[in-house]
């Protein structure tokens, strides 16, 4: 328990403060709008349906102004970055970007339902009241005549205008029915088997993005939703006209007619910096992807494993870290991370390609085709991921599964040439170290020291041998595989962390793109 608040603890902190403000913006506004004396008329028609509207309104643009940002890959590497004076277990939280893009969709999906339900009750309600005609204050308020300033209250303006008319005209409804559509389309292309098994489709269908952040923008011009003017509630206050309303009409009476304004559109001041720092995060990465690439070499290996060793002028990396690729004789607009496998001290860059889906079986098949002819790749990136923190942990475990070691080839790469480009005597120091751990002799498989293990490994030994070698380390854990394994890993890390802080301490960090 005491490592996993260790591992966490920030992660906790942000989600409870997001949490927070999520449940504070919505009582605030619900509140509003259900006490407000500039909304008592409105409420006659529309009762707390006009509060749950607005809420979760409120909640939605939160929300929506929050859904970008975790994908800004340029500005989480600036944060790691800046984040590098500190300890590496609040770094990692910057790990999480993509579990917190997931937590923002669920909740803007919720809030979307809740408006779209308060809606409809609105609509009927708006509908019911124009029907009516049995005097009340909402058939009253309803069927106030059109003045020279537009003042009215209920947008279905005549008996007969049916509710699907007013949704489908009016800005509100129109723009209310397309961000639904696309919000739909997003959240049902990026489910696992869809993202993992037709990625094209997952990557076409979540950029009408574009769409929804437009649709939200204008969403409210049309000031559907509306309240008594300022200069109204100076004749006609409701506390004191509300009872008097059969008596408006009368030249003698002390109360006037009320009149209403529709409120102004707010959606579009909450994501208007996201959407600009995000504009200019497509914009910077438009510009280096347009910078040219050479491929140096192509290797193909077993199993439909295609490697590219690549230079590119002024390309800078660290290990662990991945890029975006794409070929714009297969798509113009499909890019795929990878992550790399060369060394900081090599003088390329290199990825492994494994072949697993459209796009991936393409790129293959067209490499193996075009021998003479090289197909133009463009790059975009390196960007940080977990595994940059490896050497700031004194014992490291990494575990890579299937294509999955790719990051971790990087690393060892990296050790090697520190090996090599090291004071002889401290070279000479580890070697003498790792000697220790290996056997003399070779193992008969790949001719290393290090023997070869045939199954699946048994990570209750595993931790158990490190916590016992290491007793007062800080391990890092670092996985690069499917999640069932990164639940095992997890589950371990905690269970063989000592509850001392000064004992051994492992660190569970997962690779995430």
């Amino acid at each position: 328990m005491g490592n996993w608040v260790v591992n966490h603890w920030f992660s906790v902190l942000f989600l409870v403060a997001w949490l927070g403000l999520n449940v504070f913006l919505f009582v605030h506004a619900f509140w509003s709008f259900e006490k407000a004396t500039k909304y008592y008329y409105t409420r006659q028609i529309l009762g707390s349906a006009l509060a749950w509207a607005r809420a979760s309104a409120r909640c939605l643009n939160f929300n929506s102004m929050l859904i970008l940002l975790p994908v800004c890959r340029n500005l989480l590497s600036f944060l790691r970055g800046t984040c590098s004076f500190y300890r590496s277990t609040l770094r990692k939280q910057l790990d999480h970007n993509l579990a917190f893009h997931k937590l923002v969709r669920y909740m803007i999906c919720l809030h979307t339902a809740i408006h779209i339900i308060a809606h409809l009750f609105n609509l009927e309600r708006y509908s019911r009241s124009r029907q009516a005609i049995d005097g009340s204050l909402a058939s009253i308020l309803s069927n106030l005549p059109l003045q020279e300033n537009y003042s009215w209250l209920n947008p279905i303006q005549s008996p007969n205008m049916t509710v699907v008319y007013v949704t489908f005209t009016s800005i509100a409804g129109l723009t209310g029915v397309i961000i639904t559509m696309a919000l739909v389309l997003m959240v049902t292309s990026a489910m696992e088997f869809i993202r993992r098994s037709y990625f094209e489709v997952f990557w076409y269908t979540h950029h009408i993005f574009i769409i929804y952040f437009i649709g939200l923008g204008i969403h409210g011009l049309g000031g559907i939703v509306r309240g008594q003017t300022e200069e109204s509630m100076a004749e006609n206050h409701p506390h004191k006209c509300a009872e008097v309303f059969e008596k408006w009409d009368d030249p003698a009476s002390h109360c006037k007619p009320p009149q209403f304004e529709g409120l102004p559109a707010e959606s579009w001041r909450w994501i208007l910096a996201p959407g600009i720092l995000y504009i200019f995060e497509r914009i910077l990465r438009f510009y280096r992807s347009q910078q040219k690439v050479v491929i140096t070499k192509v290797v193909m290996h077993p199993s439909k494993v295609l490697e590219l060793q690549m230079h590119k002028h002024g390309f800078s990396m660290e290990v662990g870290r991945y890029i975006f690729v794409n070929c714009p004789s297969i798509s113009n607009l499909e890019w795929h991370p990878f992550t790399l496998t060369s060394a900081p001290e090599e003088d390329f860059f290199s990825i492994h390609i494994r072949a697993v889906g459209d796009w991936t079986e393409n790129l293959i098949r067209t490499f193996e085709k075009q021998y003479s002819l090289v197909p133009r790749i463009q790059v975009d990136g390196p960007f940080g991921t977990a595994s940059e923190d490896v050497f700031q942990y004194e014992v490291a475990v990494l575990v890579g599964a299937g294509i999955g070691v790719t990051p971790f080839a990087s690393i060892l790469k990296s050790i090697w040439y520190k090996f090599q480009h090291a004071d002889q005597n401290l070279k000479t120091q580890k070697a003498g170290h790792a000697a220790l751990n290996f056997d003399k002799a070779n193992d008969i498989l790949t001719g290393l020291k290090q023997k070869t293990s045939f199954g699946r490994p048994k990570w209750d030994n595993e931790f158990s041998t490190i916590a016992t070698a290491h007793p007062k380390s800080a391990v890092g854990v670092f996985l690069c595989g499917p999640q069932t394994l990164a639940k095992s890993l997890s589950k371990c890390c905690r269970q063989y962390s000592s509850l001392d802080p000064r004992k051994v301490q492992f660190y569970f960090n997962k690779e995430n793109f």
